[in-house]
């Protein structure tokens, strides 16, 4: 075997390794068991934890799986006025963190926001009267808006597969329009679905900054309070595994649900849509611009008005905060674009089990909480600086002390873990694109690995390099959990910063860096829902 490719087969297991790492530290950690930290945990978190993440993970998953089906048979094969435009504007709620939205919902519904004090003053209510915004079913509202979008992409996409063909073939054998619709359509697009709904339920179940905003304890809130509140890494981490049980649990779901599921092939052709009229089309309309409207329309109008208010606190400490967002998202990207680079080539140019299984393995860390990754990378660099600095010690007699624990090293392991999956999708996309034929040809002219790969690989995959850099940066930017609990002293972000102001409660302050982050957000998935090749073919009929 070449060197070249031994090289490349080495830097993929390393990649599974690093990932595997703190997986393992985090499963090692319940042989240090303390029971006074535990027994305070179950007498007072830990019942309140299961209830409202069973809660949590119901209300969003009904909320998601109803609004994003509904949306994408809506206009994936329907005609109503707006629809072209709403098929990819439905997408861009993806681009807000929920923890935005979260608090632009506090801030309008709470005790002193505009809602409550309208309904005071419009029906002579006392000065006391008031409702709870901080409720459950706010907390599962929040999430469904931000995240039905998982759901309504990928069913969009089987449901534009079917075509209206399968449809019509329906109503021929005698159905109806519902009864099509719940025996033919939605069972063919059920993998989608399912899909998407796995997607979303491990958001929610990651998610730190709404729960955070609702004080709506769940086990990220538990994890980041046992490590900064009760100064017990080891029960943190004991939390981080029963939440990543939790997570396992759902991909497996998802691999069994479509297990022995079927895909249907793309349509060829365009296909006629069901031109609505009447009642139906009323309430279609109503239903997607409402959809639109709540969950992006009305918290990007409060942002700007919030921001526009306080534009006077645009400082040099917001340039200092977007300086460390920016130089952490392009030290994140530029490392996980090389890892990806590095797992696509291998896998591109070595067929074997071994490099499968540590490509499967390397993009497994998306599937993890921030919170549990922080866990586990902060155990992990803990133990390995401790191996250090006992052989420093042995060698020189000196304590070099910690060397990558607190620091931005730490950070930046874990968004490449997180992330590395993000990057891995694209790049692999793109290349399994390119004719063999190209590679081989140049190796007759007596080209190299390295040649080939700078020449001829890098050149071709810019478009899909691109992507991948772009997602990559917008997810670190938005990143909270693990930003907050690796970060170094004196390094906050903007995602940092929202969590300081909401946590005070201060709403119309925290405008200024949510805006930012939204702005920057709202670029690749405009990309995304604008390059639907269908949709092009389709929106003149």
């Amino acid at each position: 075997m070449p060197q070249a490719d031994r090289l490349w087969r080495w830097a993929s297991w390393f990649t599974a390794g690093l990932v595997l790492a703190p997986l393992g530290m985090i499963s090692l950690s319940w042989t240090e068991l303390n029971p006074e930290t535990w027994a305070h945990l179950n007498q007072t978190l830990l019942p309140t934890l299961l209830r409202n993440t069973i809660l949590l993970i119901g209300g969003v998953g009904i909320g998601v799986s109803l609004l994003g089906v509904a949306l994408a048979w809506l206009t994936s094969l329907c005609e109503f006025p707006g629809r072209r435009w709403l098929s990819w504007g439905l997408m861009l709620p993806f681009a807000l963190p929920a923890y935005v939205l979260a608090f632009v919902f506090l801030g309008l519904f709470d005790f002193s926001g505009p809602v409550q004090q309208g309904l005071r003053t419009l029906f002579s209510l006392p000065d006391n009267w008031s409702f709870e915004a901080r409720h459950p079913l706010g907390v599962i509202l929040v999430m469904t808006l931000v995240l039905y979008p998982y759901v309504y992409m990928l069913t969009r996409t089987a449901f534009m597969a079917q075509g209206r063909s399968t449809f019509d073939a329906a109503r021929s054998l005698g159905l109806s329009t519902w009864a099509s619709f719940w025996r033919v359509s939605l069972p063919l697009a059920r993998p989608a679905m399912i899909a998407g709904l796995s997607l979303a339920l491990m958001e929610a179940l990651a998610d730190f900054g709404t729960v955070s905003v609702f004080n709506f304890d769940t086990f990220t809130t538990a994890i980041y309070k046992a490590w900064f509140g009760l100064f017990d890494l080891h029960s943190a981490a004991q939390l981080a595994s029963l939440l990543l049980l939790l997570v396992l649990l759902i991909l497996w779901l998802e691999q069994y649900s479509r297990g022995r599921a079927r895909i249907t092939q793309p349509v060829k052709t365009p296909q006629e849509r069901i031109r609505l009229r009447g009642l139906p089309c009323v309430l279609a309309v109503c239903c997607t611009w409402g959809v639109f409207a709540l969950a992006f329309v009305l918290p990007m109008t409060q942002l700007l008005s919030w921001a526009w208010a306080l534009r006077h606190e645009l400082t040099a400490d917001y340039l200092t905060l977007t300086n460390h967002t920016l130089v952490l998202g392009a030290f994140a990207a530029g490392l996980t674009l090389a890892g990806a680079l590095v797992l696509a080539l291998t896998r591109h140019h070595q067929n074997r089990t071994s490099i499968r299984i540590s490509v499967q393995l390397s993009t497994l860390g998306y599937a993890l909480p921030g919170s549990v990754l922080a866990v586990g990378v902060m155990l992990s660099l803990t133990w390995l600086d401790q191996r250090i600095a006992d052989l420093m010690q042995s060698l020189t007699g000196t304590d070099p002390g910690l060397l990558l624990t607190g620091t931005l090293a730490a950070l930046l392991i874990a968004y490449f873990i997180r992330f590395l999956a993000v990057a891995y999708g694209p790049v692999a996309t793109n290349l399994q694109q390119l004719q063999p034929s190209l590679s081989e040809a140049a190796r007759t002219l007596g080209a190299h690995t390295g040649i080939i790969v700078r020449r001829l690989y890098l050149p071709m995959l810019q478009p899909g390099l691109l992507t991948a850099t772009l997602l990559v940066m917008v997810d670190v930017m938005k990143e909270m959990p693990a930003t907050l609990l690796l970060r170094p002293f004196g390094w906050d972000t903007l995602a940092v910063r929202l969590y300081e102001l909401t946590s005070e409660g201060e709403w119309e302050r925290a405008a200024l860096p949510a805006l930012i982050l939204v702005c920057t957000g709202l670029l690749p998935v405009l990309v995304l829902a604008r390059s639907d090749p269908r949709e092009q073919a389709t929106h003149k009929l």
